[in-house]
């Protein structure tokens, strides 16, 4: 990629880092203790290698949060490093300028193959999270008080979604396939979706959670329609919609294979955790997400697959996700979704 390409991507980077809280309460406790007997704190953290990955806060990823929270990358060998931006496109771009290493479930998995198609082999795909009638992660909500109640409705009405061009290709085609010829979508930041809601700005918009919980609890929206992408998308309600995705960047897999394999196996746990905690594991969407703990149970929890579980299925449900943004000639050539899949 050229200078003029990465110093384009830096401008748009709005990141910002988030420690480990558990990390660094043991760190500083360990500190205290050996200043207090007159020794010299040892330099073991500092040996291990270290991971930044990026996020943006939204429940899809809270596998990446809880392996965090409860210090499985570090058990693994890796120091990860939490870094918030305010939507995918930003993380993918952060990724292929090399300011992080990779992604946290949640990135939308279209918005890295789209990276990884302006330099084959930067972004290698490890986890996924998916969403469908059971794992609930997408809706089509509208003010508490309007009247619609299914998509076909919003013809003629205003309707909005999240940032990126992910999104908007996403809206656009639950709209269309709900019968509603060019639909147009305005595409606002996340959090303000809500609040142009409120102040009756926009008529619906396509969200992920957690928006949807908090637009209900606080009397803003109520959901039409969930599992959207499964049911107009992929034309079933319970296909897998592996909409997002954890990732490593090529280079930090070649140049750090054993810290790339450890990121892999402390995410494994964490998926293990939330899959064995169900509900109980959202206590770590907390100060990740704009959930707080009394909206904590109201989240559903997103499916997740690791590479190395995905079925032919899967892989066959996520190719027609990524053949649409080849057909709505988003991308010029076609993107292979198991092309993508990180080999250690």
């Amino acid at each position: 990629m050229t200078e003029q390409k990465k110093a384009g991507a830096l401008s748009s980077l709005a990141g910002v880092s988030v420690s480990r809280r558990r990390f660094l309460a043991g760190a500083g406790a360990a500190a205290g203790a050996l200043a207090s007997a007159g020794l010299a704190a040892p330099a073991i953290a500092q040996s291990r290698p270290k991971a930044k990955i990026g996020y943006w806060p939204i429940a899809g990823g809270l596998a990446f949060f809880a392996a965090v929270e409860r210090g499985y990358f570090a058990d693994a060998g890796v120091d990860v490093e939490p870094v918030r931006f305010a939507g995918p496109n930003q993380v993918v771009e952060a990724i292929i300028s090399g300011r992080i290493d990779g992604s946290a479930t949640g990135t939308a998995s279209t918005a890295l193959a789209l990276g990884d198609a302006q330099d084959p082999g930067s972004i290698r795909l490890f986890c996924m999270n998916f969403a469908n009638a059971e794992h609930v992660l997408d809706h089509v909500i509208a003010p508490r008080d309007s009247a619609v109640t299914s998509i076909s409705e919003f013809a003629g009405k205003r309707f909005a979604c999240g940032p990126g061009v992910n999104n908007v290709t996403l809206a656009r085609a639950i709209l269309e396939k709900a019968g509603i010829p060019n639909p147009k979508v305005t595409e606002l930041p996340g959090t303000q979706i809500l609040p142009a809601m409120a102040a009756g700005q926009i008529d619906g918009a396509y969200v992920l959670e957690p928006t949807a919980v908090i637009g209900r609890n606080k009397g803003i929206s109520k959901i039409v329609e969930t599992a959207v992408v499964s049911k107009y998308v992929l034309g079933d309600p319970m296909a897998p919609w592996l909409g997002g995705a954890a990732s490593l960047s090529g280079a930090f897999v070649k140049e750090n294979p054993a810290a790339a394999r450890a990121v892999v196996a402390g995410y494994a746990r964490g998926v293990d955790h939330v899959r064995e905690a169900g509900l109980d594991a959202n206590q770590y969407l907390k100060g990740y997400t704009a959930i707080e703990e009394d909206l904590q149970r109201d989240v559903p929890v997103s499916g997740y697959r690791m590479t190395s579980e995905m079925s032919e299925a899967d892989w066959a449900a996520m190719q027609k996700l990524f053949d649409l943004f080849y057909e709505r000639k988003v991308v010029p050539q076609k993107l292979n979704a198991a092309g993508m899949a990180l080999k250690l």
